[in-house]
């Protein structure tokens, strides 16, 4: 199961540079530099716990991983696009399918004892299992 220390693995290998610091009305928030780079920020204020701090890495990597940037001027719908792009890329890596199938086969079967076993909140659990769900209605 992926924790916080692997995620910040990832972006280490990846070269993406990781910060703290005081966004105001935004929690967190990932860009792409000039140079082709990535960076992201964590607003400590914004984040109480460490699986927030989990939940909240693994969307902006998933931006930066997916290369699922917009700028302020971007249409709500290209900026919801990317948004759901960073999310699936997040419960790919939090949720595993393999490890939920497991976590199933185990007697875990509401969101909630899901979302203590993958050690994430339960709105973003069921989130991940929505995501799973029309996954698999559209196999």
């Amino acid at each position: 199961m992926m924790d916080l220390s692997d995620l910040y693995a990832i972006a280490e290998d990846a070269d993406i540079s990781v910060y703290w610091a005081v966004l105001g009305a935004t929690e967190s928030l990932s860009i792409c530099c000039i140079d082709g780079s990535c960076a992201i920020a964590l607003d400590p204020w914004h984040i109480s716990t460490k699986t927030e701090e989990k939940i909240k890495l693994a969307h902006e990597l998933g931006h930066c991983e997916t290369g699922s940037f917009y700028n302020q001027y971007a249409a709500l719908d290209i900026r919801r696009k990317h948004e759901i792009r960073a999310d699936r890329w997040a419960y790919k890596k939090l949720v595993p399918r393999e490890e939920l199938w497991t976590a199933y086969q185990r007697g875990y079967r509401e969101p909630w004892e899901m979302a203590e076993y993958f050690n994430v909140p339960e709105p973003f659990m069921r989130d991940a299992l929505a995501y799973y769900q029309t996954v698999e209605e559209m196999q």
